[in-house]
């Protein structure tokens, strides 16, 4: 296996393997997904509530765009999609942190 391989087209997982894991594995994700798609829509709602922010905007596309990437991993996690999630994950904690400390102070959650 070469490293262009490992890092960005090797398939770590699939739906469809032996044992209740990947089944398992395969609900958990979509799932999963359907919590982001949800966390997106709050913020969306948020924003056309008070447009305090158009990075508010891009939070919400983060978010669905992270539900995305679980809908995809439900069936096939490979390593370009663990470091899309990677990148897409540090955008979420930074729009996160710079949203709620300058324009929602007083909100832990979203």
């Amino acid at each position: 296996m070469s490293l262009f391989d490992l890092l960005v087209t090797h398939v770590w997982w699939r739906y469809g393997g032996a044992g209740g894991w990947s089944a398992a594995y395969h609900w958990f994700n979509l799932v999963e997904a359907l919590v982001w798609f949800v966390f997106g829509g709050f913020v969306l709602a948020r924003f056309l509530r008070q447009r305090r922010s158009a990075f508010e905007l891009i939070y919400a596309l983060a978010f669905v765009t992270f539900g995305l990437s679980d809908l995809r991993e439900a069936w096939q996690l490979e390593s370009w999609l663990l470091l899309a999630k990677g990148v897409n994950l540090g955008l979420l904690l930074a729009l996160r942190r710079h949203i709620l400390r300058r324009y929602y102070p007083q909100s832990k959650v979203y």
